[in-house]
C-alpha cells in the first residue's frame, strides 16, 4: 500500500483518511515519548479491526510536514511499534515496516518509518477498549458494532474460517509444488498432480485456496496457507504442533527427554508428529509362547487422533497451538477449540461434524505415503466419521483402558490415551 516514495508523499499531502495515519515522533533520550504506547495501541487496533492501513512515523498529522526521525532513533521507534503490537494489543497485531526517506519542505531527505497494518482475521482489544476506524479517526465500538464484527470474524459466519483470506498474503505465499497436489490430471482418472503446467488462479479460487478480501485483493485463504505454504506460521503464528516427551508421569521441564516444534503444511505436520511418537515410544514384548511385541500406544489410534486434532481444531483462536505430551503412562493431546455446534463429549463417537470443511476436503486428497498398512488408510481423511471409534477401540485393545476426552474451559479439547502395561517386557 502506497509502495513508492512519490505515491506515499502525494498521499501524505492529501492528509489522513481511513487508510492513512500520520504520527510525529518525540524522543526522550533513546525512548519514544510520543506517541504513547496506549494511544498508539488504540490506533493500530482500530486499523486492524477495520481495513488495511498505513501509519507513517515522522510526519506531523496537522501540518503534514515531513519532520523525519534521526538515524539513531529508527531502531527505537521500530521497537516501540513492536512492543505495542505484541504487548498492548490482544491478540497481538501483525505488521510490516519499511524505512524510507521523504523530502521535507526544503527538499532535504528525512528518514521516516512506514508501518503497514493488514486487516486482521481477529478482533483486537487495546488499552482503551475495542476501536474501529471511521474516516481519519478511531471510534470506540458500541455493543452492536462489536457484536457484528465478532460475528463476521467468527466460526458462525457464512464464510467458514478456513475459507477466509489471510491479510498480507498473495499467491506468492503459496508453494507451487504444494498447490499442484490439488489439481486433477485430466489424463489420469485416478488423482495425480499435474507438473509442467501453469497454475490457473481461477482453479485455485474454485478450490478455495485463493480468496478476495473486502478490498477485492486476491489473498491466500486460511486453508491455502495451512496446506500450501512451506511455513504457515509465517502468516498464522499458532499453526504448528508442540511435541514433548517427558520421563515419568509429570510435566516437568527437568524431566524433558525430547521436544520439537513441528512446522510445515498440515499433512507434513502429521507425518512429523508420527515420527516423533515412534521415536519416543517404548515397545515391550512378552513370550506367548513366541515373542509378541506390545507397543506403548496404538500407532493407528494416535494417527487418527493427530489427524483429527489438525483437521478440526479452531484456527481462529490466537495464541493456541496443538500440544502433544508423552509420558511413561499416557499421552496427552490438546487441541484448541470447543466442540463444534451441538456435539458433546458423549456423542463424539456417534456423530460426524466438521469445523473446517475445506481443510478436511484437502486432507482427503493427500496420500498418507508412510505406514499405509499400519494406519490402514490411503489418505489422511476419509470423512466417514470413524476416527473417534478407531481411537477408542484400538487404544482399548492395546492397553485395556479406554481413552478419555475432556473439554477444558470450553476452549480446548484434551484427549488422554493410556499406555500399555510394560510389566511383561523381555530382558
Amino acid at each position: 500500500m502506497f509502495d513508492g516514495a512519490e505515491e506515499l508523499l502525494r498521499k501524505i499531502q492529501l492528509g489522513e483518511d481511513s487508510s492513512l495515519e500520520l504520527k510525529a515522533v518525540v524522543m526522550t533520550g533513546n525512548k519514544v515519548k510520543a506517541p504513547t504506547r496506549s494511544d498508539l495501541a488504540d490506533e493500530i487496533a482500530a486499523i486492524a479491526n477495520t481495513a488495511s492501513g498505513v501509519i507513517v512515523f515522522g510526519v506531523d498529522d496537522k501540518t503534514r510536514e515531513i519532520l523525519g526521525i534521526s538515524q539513531g532513533h529508527l531502531d527505537a521507534v521500530e521497537r516501540h511499534v513492536f512492543e505495542v503490537c505484541n504487548d498492548s494489543i490482544k491478540p497481538p497485531v501483525r505488521f510490516h515496516t519499511l524505512r524510507m526517506t521523504l523530502p521535507d519542505t526544503m527538499g532535504v531527505p528525512k528518514a521516516v518509518l512506514k508501518v503497514e497494518i493488514p486487516r486482521s482475521l481477529f478482533v483486537h482489544k487495546s488499552p482503551g477498549g475495542y476501536f474501529h476506524r471511521q474516516g481519519s479517526s478511531k471510534r470506540e465500538m458500541d455493543t452492536l458494532v462489536l457484536s457484528r464484527l465478532l460475528q463476521q470474524r467468527s466460526q458462525a459466519q457464512l464464510i467458514r474460517f478456513d475459507e477466509q483470506p489471510v491479510p498480507g498474503t498473495s499467491l506468492s505465499a503459496l508453494d507451487d509444488a504444494l498447490l499442484r497436489r490439488f489439481l486433477k490430471n485430466p489424463w489420469n482418472p485416478a488423482f495425480s498432480p499435474i507438473s509442467g503446467v501453469d497454475v490457473d488462479e481461477t482453479t485455485l479460487r474454485k478450490l478455495g485456496l485463493l480468496k478476495a478480501d473486502d478490498e477485492g485483493v486476491e489473498r491466500a485463504s486460511v486453508a491455502g496457507v495451512l496446506m500450501c505454504s512451506r511455513k504457515p506460521a509465517q502468516w498464522m503464528p499458532n499453526a504448528f504442533i508442540l511435541a514433548v516427551r517427558y520421563r515419568g508421569s509429570r510435566q516437568d521441564s527437568n524431566q524433558q527427554m525430547d521436544a520439537m516444534e513441528i512446522h510445515g503444511p498440515l499433512d507434513d505436520q502429521i507425518r512429523q508428529t508420527m515420527r516423533f511418537v515412534r521415536r519416543n515410544m517404548r515397545v515391550a514384548a512378552r513370550k506367548q509362547p513366541g515373542r509378541v511385541e506390545i507397543p506403548q500406544f496404538s500407532i493407528r489410534a494416535l494417527f487418527e487422533a493427530v489427524v483429527n486434532a489438525v483437521a478440526h481444531r479452531d484456527y481462529s483462536i490466537y495464541g493456541s497451538k496443538i500440544r502433544l505430551f508423552m509420558f511413561d503412562d499416557r499421552l496427552e493431546l490438546y487441541s484448541p477449540g470447543a466442540l463444534p455446534n451441538t456435539i458433546t463429549i458423549d456423542s463424539l463417537p456417534l456423530r460426524q461434524l466438521t469445523r473446517n470443511e475445506l481443510l478436511t476436503t484437502l486432507l482427503a486428497r493427500c496420500p498418507v505415503e508412510e505406514g499405509v498398512e499400519e494406519m490402514m488408510r490411503q489418505y489422511f481423511m476419509e470423512k466417514r466419521g470413524d476416527g473417534v471409534p478407531i481411537i477408542l477401540d484400538e487404544s482399548f485393545r492395546n492397553s485395556g483402558r479406554l481413552p478419555k476426552y475432556r473439554l477444558i474451559d470450553n476452549t480446548e479439547l484434551l484427549l488422554t490415551v493410556y499406555a500399555a502395561n510394560s510389566a511383561g517386557d523381555l530382558p
